[in-house]
């Protein structure tokens, strides 16, 4: 891989270009407030995270990416529309694999416009584009809001929409849940004999642990209410499945996702969404023949985009995370915003990936 000082220059040298089109240069804090992250993702974050902490301050982490300091910074001083850029170093412990890297640069260029959404993806996605120059990468994208909206068209509690939701970047708990909900899967015999029982509590023993008795009893009650719940139906579930499904060149994606929206309405909008996108990256000069759609793209690793994602990937080495990635993320700039929101798109570049490709050629 290459060294530091080859690897800045190149990150400075993506910001300067991000700057000739228009953002406004930013610098986030190393050290980040951990609740704030814990908020946002729960104790999953901590198995991604360096985590430290002092006397003052409280618990920080390493900083894991750039979005969330650059939608802090925006939604507490920003103007808008505003368009930003930065560089610098991530942070992201790695338990399975030696060979990749827990410290690394990343390059962003990060767009706050609530003019016209649509536009702002493909002005990210091209600008990243550019700057990659001519590597022979291979372009994906994705929509997580399709499957957000099939989620919301679902005939089903409130609270299984939220679980559903919230499982989204979780593939495996997605479609246990799913199966569960479609009562495809008998019910635990544990969980079967406890809401059965007139007293959960009969032979429970004394309180332990840090759950009060009355969360306790909320869970019991959200458990009755979920086993009380009529079934998804099958018809839903597989509509599901074939949005998921779904992994083309942008134009037949598009035309496939129209014919399951024949089947369910509710992700019309978002796959006519879909097909400005498309008409707007045409106008960039993204050839769209040549860009892969697939409807989970995106749900390993992205966990605050709720709408259009991306990535770059080098082909020639399948070692190599992503070169570039970038999406959409509103739903954080609304939880960040207190109170106000603003659609916000942005990518990020690590220029060590890409200095490491053009060695290979």
């Amino acid at each position: 891989m290459p060294d530091r000082i080859e690897i800045r220059a190149r990150a400075a040298a993506l910001r300067a270009s991000f700057e000739a089109a228009g953002a406004q240069l930013v610098e986030t804090d190393i050290l980040q407030p951990a609740e704030v992250l814990l908020d946002l993702y729960g104790e999953d974050i901590r198995g991604r995270a360096y985590v430290t902490s002092d006397a003052l301050r409280g618990e920080q982490m390493l900083r894991p990416d750039f979005t969330v300091p650059v939608v802090q910074m925006h939604m507490a001083h920003g103007a808008e529309p505003a368009r930003y850029t930065y560089a610098g170093e991530v942070f992201r412990r790695q338990e399975d694999d030696p060979d990749r890297a827990n410290e690394y640069t990343q390059v962003g260029y990060e767009v706050f416009d609530r003019e016209n959404p649509v536009e702002a993806d493909a002005e990210v996605f091209a600008i990243i584009r550019d700057a990659l120059g001519n590597q022979p990468l291979r372009a994906a994208c994705g929509d997580i809001g399709l499957l957000r909206a099939a989620i919301e068209g679902l005939q089903t509690t409130e609270r299984r929409k939220a679980a559903l939701r919230r499982h989204i970047w979780r593939p495996r708990r997605f479609r246990a849940l799913l199966d569960r909900y479609a009562g495809r899967v008998d019910v635990p015999a544990a969980r079967a004999a406890l809401l059965a029982a007139e007293d959960p509590f009969a032979a429970a023993g004394p309180d332990i642990g840090l759950r009060s008795r009355r969360e306790v009893e909320a869970r019991i009650a959200a458990l009755r209410e979920d086993a009380a719940a009529e079934a998804l139906a099958e018809r839903d579930v597989a509509l599901i499945d074939a949005i998921l499904g779904v992994r083309e060149n942008l134009p037949n994606a598009l035309e496939q996702l129209r014919d399951i929206a024949v089947d369910m309405p509710a992700i019309s909008a978002s796959v006519e969404r879909l097909a400005r996108r498309m008409k707007a990256l045409e106008k960039r000069g993204v050839d769209v023949e040549a860009l892969d759609f697939e409807a989970s793209y995106g749900r390993t690793s992205m966990e605050y985009y709720d709408g259009f994602v991306f990535g770059f990937h080098a082909a020639s080495r399948p070692d190599l995370p992503a070169v570039a990635t970038g999406g959409r993320y509103d739903a954080l700039c609304r939880v960040l915003g207190q109170g106000r929101d603003i659609p916000a798109v942005g990518g990020v570049i690590r220029p060590d990936l890409l200095i490491a490709l053009e060695a290979d050629q």
